[in-house]
């Protein structure tokens, strides 16, 4: 059984505090990794230095190749992991069996990392607008124009507290190294997988282990992470990114709430649509922040809303080797049991109609685990409090609101995809400070342009521009 123990600094730690990782669906242990506390955590936070120290020594074109080649270690190689070497397939099938993911799911995640790894160039020169890469490390260079700019970071590490639900956020932490920046991370308890062997691959091609801390524990482990880091990330629910609302150290990533919105010039040919709208509720099994939560039309709502329970209505539990497999489980059963009273509670506000009651019963529970079916919910107003909400299995309201009304109700939107030809309501979406990524025309929610940011740009996160100018010292006159 493989074993999983913290990393201070690129120097592995031997917990004594161990704890089981369990196959989601027998409860059998999987793997064991070991923990640490908060105390150990500050303790190595002091020495954050060190990590980008350890990087200043390569330049940031020296370590994108390093990138690079980590890209294809971690999606080709078997790789020093824990106390074990591990190939592809067994990486793929321990994150299924601990996520409760499918493992060709699981596959398109490890892709979807090794994509954003491989394509680092392209994505920081979008990121920055071309910006040459050693300012960042000098702090100050000559823009083009003759004048002179400056970019200073502000942390030497950036910290994350990560999630179990889905592996492909992780691509949201990745640009760090070749930033120079160093990673303290606390891997999620259920999938602590990617960042184990994506911090494996990074040394194996060359990137200083000192870079990297790695911290499974508990809440107190991750709390340290967020108190004594001047920038971090952290994945949750609606609360914690309450939590850390107008903090300018924190970036938090919570629910999306991700919508279509259908124009009334094109609503009567909603059917052309149909295949989008589907993909975008149903992929990744509902798991993402990027997932559609809402489709929003002044008419034809219902019909739509009976399309796409037709559609995904009948999709059923299927064992996780299954490559059609497209339901994941809830490890914790009573997060689906929870969910699905949650969604009971929408049910039984007049106006909301469940389009899928006609394709058995939802909640599938077992000895270890749950499974939610596709829920598609009509809601005759927006004014219904189902139109606001997101969980996490496919789930989708239809919502029927005036387009008049639409951009001033939706609230916040990670992902809009908006389907209209009329020119007005293309330049009113685009000035609507609710999305944060707007899509025109028929592009998937959960379709991503990796050359722009996704929920705020990691520049700006850790480096901030400042005025800076030079002028020569003048030379002290000397006396015979």
């Amino acid at each position: 059984m493989i074993t999983l123990q913290p990393l201070r600094w690129g120097k592995p730690y031997e917990s004594i505090e161990l704890k089981d990782v369990v196959h989601f669906d027998t409860g059998e242990p999987i793997a064991k990794f070991g923990t640490v506390g908060g105390g150990i955590v500050g303790r190595d936070m002091k020495k954050a230095d060190k990590a980008r120290e350890a990087l200043l020594k390569y330049s940031c074109a020296e370590l994108i190749e390093m990138s690079k080649k980590a890209a294809d270690l971690f999606e080709n190689a078997e790789l020093p992991v824990g106390d074990s070497m591990q190939s592809v397939d067994q990486f793929v099938h321990q994150q299924s069996a601990s996520t409760g993911l499918p493992e060709h799911m699981c596959r398109s995640n490890l892709k979807k990392n090794s994509f954003v790894l491989s394509n680092m160039d392209e994505i920081l020169d979008c990121l920055t607008r071309g910006l040459d890469l050693s300012i960042l490390s000098k702090g100050y260079g000559e823009e083009g124009r003759g004048v002179i700019v400056s970019y200073q970071a502000q942390t030497p590490i950036l910290g994350a507290v990560l999630p179990n639900n889905s592996p492909g956020v992780h691509t949201l932490w990745l640009p760090a190294i070749p930033l120079q920046i160093g990673l303290a991370l606390k891997p999620g308890s259920q999938e602590p997988w990617t960042p184990y062997r994506m911090v494996s691959a990074f040394i194996e091609a060359g990137v200083p282990a000192e870079a990297f801390g790695l911290y499974p524990g508990g809440h107190d482990a991750g709390g340290a992470i967020m108190a004594k880091t001047s920038r971090s990330m952290i994945f949750g629910s609606a609360q914690t990114v309450a939590q850390h609302a107008g903090n300018p150290k924190v970036q938090a990533h919570g629910p999306g709430w991700s919508k279509i919105l259908i124009g009334d010039d094109v609503v009567d040919d909603w059917e052309m649509y149909l295949d989008m709208m589907v993909e975008s509720v149903l992929s990744n099994s509902g798991r993402s922040c990027i997932n559609c939560s809402g489709i929003w039309a002044s008419r034809h709502t219902r019909e739509i809303a009976q399309a796409i329970a037709e559609r995904i209505g009948p999709v059923d539990v299927l064992p996780p080797t299954d490559e059609n497999a497209q339901l994941a489980a809830f490890t914790v059963p009573a997060m689906a049991t929870g969910t699905y009273a949650m969604v009971q509670q929408d049910l039984a506000e007049s106006g909301v109609t469940d389009m899928t009651a006609d394709y058995g019963e939802k909640l599938i529970e077992r000895e270890h685990c749950a499974y939610l079916r596709p829920m598609v919910l009509h809601a005759d107003s927006p004014d219904r409090g189902v139109a606001m909400k997101e969980y996490m299995f496919p789930f989708v309201s239809v919502v029927e609101c005036p387009q008049a009304e639409m951009l001033r109700r939706i609230g916040p939107t990670l992902v809009g995809t908006v389907l209209t030809r009329d020119q007005n309501f293309s330049r009113a979406a685009a000035a609507c400070v609710e999305i944060d990524r707007v899509n025109f025309g028929p592009i998937p929610t959960n379709r991503l342009n990796w050359l722009q940011p996704h929920e705020g740009n990691i520049i700006d996160f850790l480096f901030r521009s400042r005025a800076y100018q030079v002028a020569d010292m003048p030379v002290a006159a000397t006396t015979a």
